[in-house]
C-alpha cells in the first residue's frame, strides 16, 4: 500500500496585522542600511488598532561622534516617522474609514542603541574575554535550510501555492478592479500526497478582509474562479476539492483595528510552511550581522545547490552558532534517504563544508547583504523568490565537482 497523506501549509497576505509590523521592521532596516552598510539593527514593531511602537536597539556608525563617543538620534539619519507611514500606504490601510490609517496612526518611538557587550562579539576586532579577532556571530542558534524538488522554485507545494494564492489576491486588490477587496487576508492549502508525491488539492482556505457592502457569495465566486483556479494548476483541483471562502461569513474589521500585530510572529509562512524545520528566530528588523536572519538564508542557499546539483530530491541542513564565534559549532545535512545511490549525507556535507564558509562575515559578503533589499523580501515568503543571492544555483557544480560528479 502506498503512503497517503494531507499536508496543510498557510500564507498572509501584506495587511495581516503581523506582516504589517514586519513590513514596518524591514523598512526601517533598509532605511538605516540605506545611511550606512554597517548599521547594526534590531528593530520590533508591535500595531493595534491606530498605534504603532518601535523598539529594539540600532547603531549607526555615522551618527556617532568619535570624540565623545556618543550616539545621535536615530531621526538625524532617517525620517522614522515617513518611513514607517509609508510602510503602511503601501500596503494599502489609506481608507477614509480605517481606524489604522497611514496618514493618522501615532507613533511610540522606544529605540536605543545596540548593546556594547552584544557589538564587541560580533565585531570583527579583539576584545577581552573573546577568543578571536574575527567577526562572530551576533547570538547562539540553530538555522536549518530546505529545498526539495516539488516545484520549479525547489520549495514544498503547499507553502508555494498558499503563497500565489496571496499574491494573487494583492494584485488585484492593488490594481483597484476589485473595490471590496480590503489589505487584511490570509490563505491556506491543504495537499494530499501519494507515495511522498504531491497528488491533488483536497481543500483551499481564503479569508479576505472586504467592505460592508459586498455579498458573501460575490466574494466566494469571485475568489474561486478569478484566484484560486487562475493560480492552481488546473490538474491538483478535483471534484471533490473543498473551498472555504471566508468561512465565518463576514470579515469587515480587520488589520491591527481587529487584532495586534508584532515582528517575527509569521516564522513559519515566511520559511517552508512548516514541511522543513525551523530553528525559532525570526528575520524581520534584523540586519546580517544576527545570524537568525542571514544564517537562514545560508541554510536555504546551500540546500537549494544541494538539490539542484541533483545530489538528492530533499535537501535539509542545519548548523548552529555561539555568540561572538565565528566558526559554526555543527553542520549537518539530511537527504531522507533521497540522496543519489552510493553517495551518504556524510559525504555531501564534507563536500558543503568545502564549498561553502559559514563564518559570518563570509556569508554577509557572499551573498552581499549589507544593502537595502529587506522589504522585498518581508512578505509571501523569504524563500522561492527569483533575483534574491540566497536562490542562486551558481554552487551547484562546484559541490558536484568535490563529489568527483559530472
Amino acid at each position: 500500500m502506498g503512503k497517503s497523506f494531507v499536508f496543510s501549509s498557510e500564507s498572509v497576505g501584506e495587511g495581516h496585522p503581523d506582516k504589517v509590523a514586519d513590513l514596518i521592521s524591514d523598512s526601517v532596516l533598509d532605511a538605516c542600511l540605506g545611511v550606512d552598510r554597517t548599521s547594526r539593527v534590531a528593530c520590533e514593531t508591535f500595531v493595534k488598532s491606530n498605534i504603532v511602537v518601535v523598539g529594539g536597539e540600532i547603531t549607526i556608525p555615522k551618527l556617532q561622534d568619535k570624540r565623545t563617543g556618543r550616539t545621535k538620534p536615530i531621526e538625524e539619519a532617517i525620517n522614522l516617522g515617513q518611513v514607517i507611514r509609508d510602510a503602511i500606504r503601501d500596503i494599502g490601510y489609506t481608507n477614509d474609514d480605517d481606524v489604522f490609517h497611514a496618514d493618522s496612526v501615532f507613533i511610540n518611538n522606544y529605540l536605543t542603541a545596540q548593546s556594547a557587550d552584544i557589538a564587541q562579539g560580533v565585531d570583527a576586532k579583539a576584545a577581552k574575554g573573546k577568543k578571536t579577532a574575527e567577526q562572530g556571530a551576533g547570538d547562539q542558534g540553530i538555522m536549518f535550510g530546505y529545498a526539495c524538488t516539488e516545484t520549479p522554485e525547489l520549495m514544498p507545494t503547499p507553502i508555494m501555492f498558499a503563497h500565489r494564492l496571496g499574491r494573487e489576491l494583492t494584485k488585484i486588490r492593488k490594481s483597484g478592479k476589485v473595490a471590496w477587496l480590503r489589505p487584511d487576508a490570509k490563505s491556506q492549502v491543504s495537499v494530499r500526497y501519494e507515495n511522498d508525491k504531491p497528488v491533488e488539492v483536497v481543500n483551499v482556505v481564503i479569508s479576505t478582509q472586504h467592505t460592508a457592502d459586498v455579498a458573501h457569495a460575490t466574494i466566494e465566486k469571485y475568489l474561486i474562479e478569478h484566484v484560486i483556479k487562475k493560480v492552481i494548476p488546473a490538474r491538483m483541483l478535483t471534484k471533490n476539492t473543498e473551498y472555504l471562502i471566508n468561512p465565518t461569513g463576514r470579515f469587515v474589521i480587520g488589520g491591527p483595528q481587529g487584532d495586534s500585530g508584532l515582528t517575527g510572529r509569521k516564522i513559519i509562512v515566511d520559511t517552508y510552511g512548516g514541511w522543513g524545520r525551523h530553528g525559532g528566530g525570526a528575520f524581520s528588523g534584523k540586519d546580517p550581522s544576527k545570524v537568525d536572519r542571514s544564517a537562514a538564508y545560508m541554510g536555504r542557499w546551500v540546500a537549494k545547490n544541494i538539490v539542484a546539483a541533483g545530489l538528492a530530491t530533499h535537501a535539509e541542513i542545519q548548523f548552529a552558532y555561539a555568540i561572538g564565534h565565528p566558526k559554526p559549532v555543527s553542520v549537518r545535512v539530511e537527504t531522507f534517504g533521497t540522496a543519489l545511490l552510493g553517495i551518504s549525507d556524510e559525504q555531501i556535507t564534507d563536500a558543503v563544508t568545502q564549498v561553502f564558509s559559514f563564518k559570518p562575515a563570509d556569508i554577509v559578503a557572499a551573498l552581499n547583504l549589507l544593502r537595502p533589499i529587506y522589504r522585498q523580501t518581508t512578505n509571501y515568503g523569504h524563500f522561492g523568490k527569483a533575483g534574491l543571492p540566497w536562490e542562486s544555483t551558481a554552487k551547484a557544480a562546484a559541490l558536484k565537482a568535490v563529489l568527483k560528479l559530472k
